[in-house]
């Protein structure tokens, strides 16, 4: 499981994460989403640390805590969800649309 960090500044590296969770434990990985277009930060990350027990006390210490000049919303990430199976198949079943008269 990973830690989402939000409204972080749009200055922020990957290291300056790291540095900053690595007071909580290890740091297993960062990533720092930027925008296709512009290949600007998006002002979100997502942290993985080595425990949950290091994860938690990581998110119990930095959520709502001020940094860069901005107030870091920090949680457990939510699994990403399949935008592509909303809806369901909507084609049916029964051999490619052709209807069967007999």
């Amino acid at each position: 499981m990973s830690i989402y960090v939000g409204n972080v500044s749009y200055e922020v590296k990957e290291d300056d994460l790291k540095q900053v969770f690595a007071e909580y434990g290890t740091v297993k990985s960062v990533q720092l989403p930027t925008d296709r277009e512009t290949g600007r930060v998006r002002g979100f990350a997502f942290v993985e640390m080595g425990t949950d027990a290091e994860e938690t006390a990581a998110i119990d210490a930095l959520d709502g805590s001020d940094w860069m000049g901005r107030s870091l919303k920090v949680n457990k990430a939510k699994p990403r969800e399949d935008r592509g199976s909303s809806g369901g198949d909507r084609r049916g079943s029964g051999g490619g649309g052709y209807s069967q008269r007999y």
